[in-house]
């Protein structure tokens, strides 16, 4: 992958919040306990078993997803889930400041919908009918 455009941390970050406050009140209200963080790059662990290269991943949704919390979920402290939008991977395949804000979209929009339980293709279909 090129080097591609890149941003401050903190333009990243301003163009990430205004994606997550650009999506319909209907889905943030759902949201329920998630930290959104911008990282560099994946860590190693984020990578093992899948058919992609640490450089290639551009998000990632760790949690429990809505569909598997039982009553249980929150009778103890508990962790929030993480989604992580990583920085790097994101510039190296975006040309421009616009396409790193439509980027960013896409994958907050694609990790959320994890978080609500979604499969891969259910989040695809989603994200086409969204964008």
């Amino acid at each position: 992958m090129g080097r591609g455009f890149q941003l401050s941390r903190e333009e990243f970050e301003e163009i990430a919040q205004r994606a997550f406050d650009s999506l319909p009140e209907s889905i943030t209200h759902e949201i329920d306990n998630v930290h959104i963080v911008v990282e560099d790059y994946p860590p190693e662990h984020a990578t093992r078993g899948r058919d992609q290269d640490k450089r290639s991943l551009l998000g990632l949704y760790e949690g429990v997803p809505l569909t598997h919390r039982g009553t249980w979920y929150g009778a103890s402290p508990t962790p929030p889930d993480k989604i992580s939008l990583y920085k790097r991977n994101i510039e190296s395949v975006c040309r421009s400041r616009a396409e790193i804000e439509r980027r960013i979209t896409e994958v907050l929009f694609h990790e959320i919908g994890h978080h609500f339980g979604m499969s891969e293709d259910e989040v695809r279909a989603a994200l086409k009918d969204y964008l």
